[in-house]
């Protein structure tokens, strides 16, 4: 069967998204590929359809029990023969996994890579043949990346352990460098490289200064997201805790969850917010890495990310299902000094150090702007949006600002007159005057940028620095020691060609107006009360099954039927992400319950 074939037979979709067909056709072919993919761009495809269409058994290697659950629970309502191998299995279970295996009867198996690399594991699968093995979070395996695995190390192994077998490896996450570790970390064979667009235009990105963070917090649950499900990001397990505690207290359904609480009560609590509705979890970053929930309608954050990696990836877990969600954030200075004191604190050695802390001072620099976020969000990870996004903080409500050209001038002139090779702290010091023995050793304190930048203090020209790194005009050297030096936007606004603006403060307020609930935005209101039946007759076969209410059907789909109205199986069977076995299993459900609204409305008008 085609992979065309597939995708409709077995998914319910009649085309392919993106640079998807062309990733699949890569690995039906027998490459190595690296695909680099947005949360919910439907990576997860990518590497089925492949393990469906080539002969054996697709291998897929996931760091997550939840994820491995929620993707073959999910498989399987689409009739497709699916397992996984882990430590939620007692003996028994295993060993039906694996003597399904050995007889040819599974089309994907899913298990972490500490388990697949086992001895006995490795010569389990080579006994079987391979379709394709692909590595999920693939950017777990570089040492530089803001979640490093060790455990996935030892995956570059399986190179010269299965050859001819085409591995992929993918992630949402991964800046130019993090990819090219990935592929020699994984020994990747001359790997067809895919970059999906990074941009995710149904999440409003938006950052406010501290003030009372929980007054702010509150009136954004309240005003913008009373009864959804969302995620709240805190820094340390005590603020997870004590967060958790009082969103219960002010009447939500709230659930800690970090990894110092029992493994029964964070996957208690993570069933939980899967399978219910309204849910909203506290937590550390040990949260949210392969979440499935499609419908997670905000991602909040109540302290600085440490990198805008973790902070993408972080927010890239809400809106998976297209509707209109929010990355909201909370910073104050406070969190810098903290998280730059967990830097200088670690074990890592001094490049690792200093990596980090240029990545902090991007994410610090994000978070000044006063101009389009995702126009900077893009272009960290090497792509480019030409406009304003018109769907952030700053496209909606543009903040008051400053002219800062002359000073902006002066720091690039700095950089370059000191060479292209030094980091923000001497840059400031020279600008400043104050010589130490390396402006000395230099010459430094001899240039015509040393000293004049005395009437601005040390913070605000470390914050113009992250400003000019934020809007592209300076490059950080990460390869190296940090260092800033020109980019090719800079020569604008050395010639006096360009000018540039800065923030005055950034906002208190929570910023802007609810936004219209999913259902609102799409739904006429003769439509919601179908769609609303059909997400009840959907709870109680979820419910029924042990499974997540998504694995069913997603909200999109049935806001599809409630719209469209099918009147009999082939018109609802030609809506999106209706299968063939969804059909056969749920097909005259939907069609009674659609019959009824329509007979409900007839008589009602």
């Amino acid at each position: 069967m085609s992979a065309q074939a597939v995708l409709q037979r077995v998914y319910g979709y009649s085309a392919f998204r993106g640079e998807q067909e062309a990733i699949i056709d890569a690995a039906v072919a027998g490459r190595d590929v690296l695909v680099l993919m947005p949360t919910g761009g439907g990576k997860s495809v990518c590497y089925q359809i492949p393990a469906l269409v080539r002969e054996g058994v697709g291998i897929v290697v996931s760091p997550l029990i939840a994820l491995m659950s929620d993707q073959v629970a999910a498989l399987r309502q689409l009739g497709v023969r699916a397992a996984y191998l882990n430590s939620t299995l007692d003996f028994q279970q295993a060993s039906e996994i694996e003597a399904q295996l050995r007889a040819g009867e599974l089309d994907l198996l899913y298990m972490a890579p500490e388990r697949l690399m086992l001895p006995r594991t490795l010569d389990l699968l080579a006994e079987s043949p391979l379709a394709l093995i692909a590595i999920d979070e693939a950017h777990c395996v570089s040492q530089w990346g803001h979640d490093f695995r060790p455990e996935y190390l030892g995956l570059s192994a399986l190179a010269a352990r299965f050859p001819g077998v085409p591995r992929m490896a993918l992630t949402a996450t991964a800046d130019v460098p993090t990819r090219d570790e990935i592929v020699q970390r994984l020994a990747l064979q001359d790997p067809a490289r895919f970059v999906a667009s990074f941009d995710r235009p149904n999440i409003r990105y938006r950052v406010s200064e501290r003030g009372n963070a929980k007054q702010q917090l509150l009136r954004f649950l309240q005003k913008e997201h009373p009864g959804e499900a969302g995620v709240v990001y805190c820094l340390s397990r005590k603020k997870v805790e004590a967060t958790a505690e009082w969103l219960r207290d002010a009447g939500f359904d709230a659930v800690p969850y970090h990894a110092g609480l029992p493994a029964e009560m964070r996957a208690a609590h993570q069933e939980r917010f899967l399978r219910e509705d309204g849910v909203i979890v506290v937590a550390t970053i040990a949260f949210g890495m392969g979440i499935d929930k499609p419908d997670v309608r905000f991602v909040a954050h109540l302290d600085l990310p440490g990198s805008v990696e973790a902070y993408y990836q972080e927010t890239g877990r809400a809106g998976r299902d297209g509707e209109p969600a929010d990355a909201w954030m909370l910073y104050g200075l406070g969190d810098v000094v903290q998280r730059r004191q967990m830097i200088d604190s670690g074990e890592a050695g001094d490049e690792r150090k200093r990596v980090e802390r240029s990545k902090l001072d991007a994410m610090l620099g994000y978070c000044e702007l006063d101009s389009c976020r995702r126009q900077p969000l893009l272009r960290y990870f090497g792509q480019s949006l030409e406009t304003a996004c018109g769907n952030c903080d700053n496209c909606l409500w543009p903040p008051e600002t400053d002219d800062a050209t002359e000073p902006a001038r002066q720091a690039l002139s700095a950089v370059y007159r000191t060479g292209q090779r030094f980091g923000v702290s001497y840059l400031v010091d020279h600008l400043m005057g104050k010589a130490d023995e390396r402006a000395q050793r230099f010459g430094h304190d001899q240039v015509s940028t040393f000293g004049i930048g005395r009437e601005l203090t040390a913070e605000r020209w470390r914050r113009l620095f992250r400003q000019l790194i934020a809007r592209g005009y300076l490059d950080v050297d990460v390869d190296g020691y940090g260092g800033l030096r020109l980019s090719e936007s800079a020569r604008g606004l050395l010639k006096g060609q360009e000018t540039i603006r800065v923030r005055r403060k950034v906002a208190t307020g929570s910023g802007g107006s609810r936004r219209a609930s999913a259902a609102q935005s799409t739904l006429s209101p003769g439509d919601e009360g179908l769609f609303e039946a059909l997400r009840r007759w959907r709870k109680s076969e979820a419910d029924e099954q042990g499974v997540p209410a998504y694995v069913v059907f997603h909200d999109a789909t049935l806001r599809d039927i409630a719209r469209e109205k099918p009147a009999d199986s082939a018109a609802l069977g030609a809506i999106g992400g209706v299968s063939v076995k969804r059909l056969e299993r749920y097909g005259d459900a939907i069609l009674e319950l659609v019959a009824t609204a329509q007979s409900t409305s007839a008589t009602g008008s």
